[in-house]
């Protein structure tokens, strides 16, 4: 049996069906069926703040920079990181790490590009298990593919022949193989400029060069909103018009790319910027960045998209210290959370993290958490997608003789028995632990609730609740026929 629609009689009417309990039922609780035929109340199990959760593991046992990490979002535990490895003929390199619980472990070291290598970005291609693009200083970008612990490359593809600075790569997970590359050409003028690439199997292919700023552009970050196929923002300094932290829309069809108008968000020198979109909220993006005229303080702003246009609410100090080599990113799992790691200059430039949660344009913040009690540098942060509000970090640990390490951290979260597919019912009558009794299945009418709105679409919350919030993980589960009858629909 594959299916839970397997279980059910075909028709409509009410269908109650007896299921021993595993634990104790309340009347009018959501279930989920397991693998044994009982049945158990959905629920969530909180996860506390750990950060750091593991110990320090050293990838690089040599002097590392422009560290970018990356995780498999169709592998569960499996990242990369790329950096330039200066012990090595500063040559860029790739290794594979995997988590298991608070744990990592590395494999092999792999050379992508002999010689010197900077200005790395790495990403997986969300249609392809095993598969990541990468970007660097010569304006070129090649394909990895993991097999285990070991990576293959494949051949090298010119996106620019004159060479790029602040090279930030972003798939959109929207649209199968289709990614962007946002940079500073250094062959015109340092002008910020987007290609628009594609994957086919081990090819490489590029659109047209397409500047979004006329002047001299640095700390260039870019992310696609998963919400909308093909549209991305890019966050950058904007040398031309005295270093303001600036911010653009870019659209890609094929392997074209326009922009709309640029829109500052910090009218300030804006140093060490990055970007995370909301997975779980369309056109909201989050701005991080050393604010150069209120004391270097490491500082936070949301944007929100609506075509090509972007508005803000206001800024938000996470760091009042000199704060350097900020990474941000959200948790695909846990909504409006996020977790930005940087460099407290004003702490011994202890490596540090704080929590944040987003409420519309609001941001609160939480304590300071010391990853690594030592400098850090080259920071980057990627949340693992299978596994709620666990992140991996890769940096420079300039207290370790400058060697490349990573840890493991953990938000506050929760997890779930709840998925796509395992949900079953609502419990007609409380029932005992390892006893048998009624639960009306999918594809019957339940009544007996209560203040449901009609014609309204229901959702079975992480916790067990039954709300119209369609987040992820909620599940689709009916539609309200009245204000106490659901009508429990087969399938979403």
């Amino acid at each position: 049996m594959s299916n839970l629609s397997e279980l059910l009689p075909a028709g409509g009417g009410g269908k109650n069906v007896d299921f021993v309990a595993s634990g104790t039922l309340g009347n009018g609780a959501t279930v989920v069926l397991k693998a044994d035929g009982t049945v158990e109340v959905v629920a969530a199990t909180p996860i506390p703040e750990s950060i750091p959760a593991g110990s320090e593991v050293v990838f690089n046992s040599g002097s590392s920079k422009y560290h970018a990490v990356a995780f498999d979002p169709n592998t569960a535990g499996k990242f990369v990181v790329a950096y330039q490895d200066d012990g090595n003929s500063r040559s860029g390199t790739v290794v594979v790490g995997t988590v298991s619980g608070t744990s990592i472990s590395f494999g092999s070291e792999y050379v992508f590009n002999s010689g010197y290598t900077s200005y790395i970005s790495v990403e997986f291609d969300p249609d392809t298990a095993n598969k990541f693009v990468l970007a660097y200083h010569s304006g070129k970008a090649l394909i990895g593919t993991v097999s285990g612990t070991a990576i293959s490359f494949g051949s090298e593809y010119a996106f620019n022949s004159s060479g790029v600075v602040d090279a930030s790569l972003a798939f959109d997970p929207s649209t199968s193989g289709s990614f962007v590359v946002a940079y500073s050409d250094d062959g015109n003028s340092e002008y910020g400029t987007a290609v628009a690439g594609t994957v086919s199997g081990t090819t490489l292919s590029f659109g047209s060069d397409v500047v979004y700023n006329a002047g001299s552009t640095a700390t260039i970050s870019v992310a696609f909103d998963p919400n909308t196929a093909g549209k991305f923002v890019v966050i950058y300094r904007d040398a031309a018009n005295s270093n303001y932290g600036t911010a653009a829309v870019g659209t890609v069809s094929g392997t074209s790319v326009s922009f709309g108008s640029e829109y500052v968000f910090n009218s300030a020198s804006s140093f060490f910027s990055s970007l995370s979109f909301d997975p779980n909220t369309a056109g909201k993006f989050i701005a991080t960045y050393n604010d150069g005229t209120n004391s270097s303080y490491g500082t936070a702003i949301i944007g929100t998209v609506s075509g090509t246009s972007i508005t803000y609410g206001s800024e938000y100090v996470f760091n009042s210290g000199t704060t350097d080599y900020t990474s941000v990113a959200f948790d695909p799992n846990t909504a409006n959370k996020f977790v930005v790691l940087y460099q407290d200059r004003s702490n011994s430039s202890y490596g540090t993290a704080v929590v944040g949660t987003v409420s519309g344009t609001s941001i609160s913040l939480g304590s300071e958490n010391i990853f690594n009690s030592g400098s850090s540098e080259y920071i980057s942060v990627a949340f693992d997608p299978n596994t709620a509000g666990k992140f991996v970090t890769a940096y420079r640990d300039v207290g370790n003789s400058n060697y490349g390490a990573s840890i493991v951290g953990q938000m506050g979260s929760s997890t779930t028995n709840l998925t796509a597919t395992n949900f079953l019912g609502i419990t007609d009558e409380a029932i005992a632990n390892t006893a048998s009794g009624s639960v009306t299945i999918k594809g019957g009418l339940k009544s007996g609730l209560s203040s449901l709105t009609p014609n309204a679409v229901y959702y079975v919350q992480a916790n067990g609740t039954v709300s119209t919030a369609s987040t992820a993980p909620a599940v689709r589960i009916g539609k309200a026929l009245s204000s106490t009858t659901l009508n429990l629909e087969f399938s979403s």
